[in-house]
């Protein structure tokens, strides 16, 4: 089951030539989930990776940076004709929010499902959850997410199978899903069950001990950097964080990757990177299209892909296909 995050925007407040505002894409198998819609999300996907046909949404908290590009994005889904509903997730206040925002915005015809969370929900999906954890910005209900999968069946034995009876094949298929074959139990040929993976995203937030909890052995985490370390009394009085409290909190928490975002452009990125890497080297700066493949554990590290070196994979595969030769 693939997993990866697609980061449609990584600007913070203010966009740039090269960085949009807030938005990432949550891509697990066939599900595609839309973590915060800033203004122009919908140029930055169709010049990427196209308009796709969102699964879900969920907005961290209500400032226009975060959500002012949703109405337009609802209103070009409604004109190509979407008819499944959309569920969007947020805090308390989406409804009036939303509802407000399309009586502007004109109607659509798809149903949307308005879905307001509070700490202690968890959204039960197809083998993972989706909980929201409670972080400090400046407004009074700010959420960030945790996606987190079921815990899989532990490793397969097939030579423990086949030397208590049961025959390669189906039967094997049938250990692995939890049943009990000719007597033998599946805990009998698996081995202990193996994590899921788990991505948690920051929203808006100062350091915090929700957060740093939820991110605990997190695969992936994104953390918002809006100030370097000479500015962190102006990060604590706006609700922000500053790239090395992120890295901070990255490494407490014991996280694999810290992917850092939402970049002021006070600071050339690169001051960000060096303070981050200080302190957690496991620190990468995304930039606009890029994207982070997250494998099983047994399997690697997350790695990020840069959107160059994705386009040119794909035009390699491309040339590939025309030319056998090669």
């Amino acid at each position: 089951m693939d997993l990866s995050v697609f980061f449609v925007g990584t600007a913070g407040s203010v966009l740039t030539p090269r960085r949009g505002l807030p938005a990432v894409l949550v891509r697990r198998g066939g599900d595609r989930i839309l973590f915060d819609c800033g203004e122009g999300t919908q140029r930055q996907l169709v010049q990427s990776v196209g308009l796709t046909d969102l699964t879900e949404v969920f907005l961290t908290h209500f400032h226009a940076d975060h959500w002012l590009g949703l109405p337009g994005l609802l209103k070009t889904f409604d004109l190509r004709g979407r008819e499944r509903p959309l569920a969007i997730h947020g805090p308390p206040g989406l409804r009036e929010l939303v509802t407000l925002a399309m009586r502007l915005a004109g109607r659509v015809r798809f149903e949307l499902d308005l879905v307001e969370l509070t700490p202690g929900d968890a959204l039960e999906r197809d083998a993972y959850k989706i909980a929201p954890v409670p972080v400090a910005h400046r407004v009074s209900s700010a959420l960030g997410y945790a996606l987190y999968e079921d815990a899989r069946p532990g490793q397969f034995d097939p030579a423990a199978a086949t030397a208590l009876g049961v025959s390669p094949g189906p039967e094997f298929g049938r250990l692995q899903r939890g049943e009990s074959v000719r007597g033998v139990r599946p805990e009998q040929v698996l081995g202990p069950p193996r994590a899921g993976r788990k991505v948690v995203i920051s929203g808006d937030t100062s350091p915090c001990e929700t957060l740093r909890i939820a991110s605990h052995e997190a695969d992936l985490l994104l953390h918002e950097a809006t100030f370097a370390e000479e500015e962190r009394d102006r990060a604590a009085e706006t609700g922000h964080s500053t790239a090395g409290q992120a890295a901070t909190l990255a490494r407490d928490a014991g996280v694999t990757m810290l992917a850092l975002t939402h970049f002021s452009t006070r600071y050339p990125v690169g001051l960000l990177r060096d303070e981050a890497r200080a302190i957690f080297p496991g620190t990468v700066l995304p930039r606009d299209f890029d994207a982070i493949d997250i494998p099983f554990p047994e399997r690697g590290e997350p790695e990020l892909i840069s959107w160059d070196e994705r386009r040119a994979g794909d035009i390699e595969d491309t040339h590939a296909v025309a030319d056998p030769a090669r």
